[in-house]
């Protein structure tokens, strides 16, 4: 049953709330000793099982009852939760991080959702990895800096997780970990009520299990979302040929090339379009733009916990602070986004196709891998699908990414949706 059936069996009534969260806390104790994917939390199920009775005494009726009724969810430690402490993965004092409850948390609780638990991140949703582990082999990396969310999702602990991207931070864990991450236009689904990491270039977006259940759960996430805006019509795909690509491993490259065998067999016109020939600029203006707005949210914060900092961290608003260029990095960001939109009306391009991650999950825990195939598409503010393909001869999954124009959510994930039934089949 997918996560989306199962959420309308939950509705019906053809499963009990008690029933299905038995089986939850008993999934949790098996798995998430060994994968580490939420914060500790005391008497996390006496807590689950005094709001599962309350959500049935609300709407004891099923006619009544919310889109994602009874759906667990996991929340990255950025969000603020009403009930819960966030301390953003890192070393600071608590009380000084603690804020009103995210938008995007009230909406999901709004829409009948539960909160299975707070989810571990990297320091402030940068690079230096918590102690979470990938579901498909506890010896390899999850991702980052949605580590916790991703992996929640792909050991089945929950059926939606909560997460942001700076750079690839949903893109590259739900590709490494196997699962369904989106990545909306830029501001789409609000930010607020949640620790920034950079306020030109965080996202808000969540992981599922497919796309079927992210097509369930965005109209309560998404600020407009428009059902009737999707297309009917197949997509024409383009591959951004040219420097971005020459990132990617010889692995990752070979997964796209039989990726794309088996979409031109579906029927699918795919194109070949050169793009992104100044790569190297593209990514220093991102982390130029990224560290000075790092360094202005943490300003007071590390004037007085500069010790408590992680030495990348530091580096970041170190950097950061030497900016002075801003406004001239912008208007770059903006020129390179309106060339990409040029690219795709002239050549009629409505999706871009291409690597998530430049390869596999690599093994360790120290980094939580390269983003740099997710990096130009979150700066210019595109949305953008991880959909799971196949897993590799080390059983580590590959993944595709879906790239669309702005504010095309709708119908971005109404194409994965098609894609998605073919290239899990590669």
């Amino acid at each position: 049953m997918t996560d989306d059936r199962l959420i309308e069996s939950l509705r019906a009534g053809d499963l009990t709330l008690p029933e299905y969260l038995a089986q939850a806390e008993s999934r949790f104790m098996e798995h998430e000793s060994s994968i580490f994917a939420f914060i500790p939390e005391n008497d996390r199920f006496t807590r689950l099982h005094k709001e599962t009775e309350a959500l049935i005494s609300q709407y004891p009726d099923v006619i009544d009852r919310p889109p994602l009724y009874g759906m667990l969810i996991g929340v990255k430690d950025i969000f603020h939760v009403e009930g819960f402490v966030t301390q953003a993965g890192s070393r600071l004092p608590s009380e000084e991080l603690q804020g009103a409850e995210a938008e995007s948390v009230t909406k999901l609780k709004n829409a009948g959702a539960l909160i299975l638990g707070k989810t571990v991140t990297t320091e402030f949703a940068y690079f230096s990895p918590g102690p979470t582990r990938n579901p498909n082999n506890l010896e390899h990396t999850p991702g980052g800096s949605s580590s916790g969310s991703a992996a929640a999702v792909a050991a089945g602990l929950c059926s939606l997780a909560l997460g942001t991207q700076t750079i690839g931070s949903i893109i590259r864990p739900a590709a490494f970990c196997g699962v369904v991450g989106v990545k909306p236009t830029y501001d789409r689904i609000s930010r607020n009520g949640v620790i920034p990491l950079s306020s030109s270039f965080d996202h808000v977006g969540f992981f599922t299990p497919d796309v079927s259940t992210a097509k369930l759960a965005a109209p309560s996430l998404y600020n407009d979302w428009n059902d009737s805006s999707s297309s009917d019509k197949k997509p024409t795909l383009g591959i951004p040929e040219g420097d971005y690509l020459s990132y990617a491993s010889d692995e990752a490259l070979d997964c796209l090339s039989a990726i794309y065998d088996s979409l031109v067999n579906a029927g699918y016109n795919v194109r070949s379009i050169p793009v992104i020939s100044d790569y190297q600029q593209v990514r220093d203006r991102h982390d130029a733009i990224m560290s000075y707005d790092a360094s202005q949210v943490h300003k007071e914060w590390f004037e007085k916990y500069e010790s408590l900092y992680s030495q990348k961290f530091t580096d970041l608003i170190k950097r950061g602070q030497s900016v002075s260029n801003l406004q001239s990095l912008i208007s770059a960001r903006d020129n390179f986004r309106n060339q990409i939109i040029e690219t795709m009306n002239e050549n009629n391009i409505d999706i871009w196709i291409c690597p998530p991650t430049i390869g596999p999950a690599p093994k360790g825990l120290e980094s939580t891998g390269d983003p740099v195939m997710c990096l130009p598409w979150t700066q210019i503010g595109f949305p953008a699908i991880n959909i799971p393909t196949t897993k590799n001869d080390d059983g580590l999954p590959m993944g595709l990414q879906l790239v669309g124009k702005w504010n095309s959510d709708e119908s971005l994930l109404a194409w994965a949706e098609d894609i998605e039934k073919i290239v899990r089949k590669i």
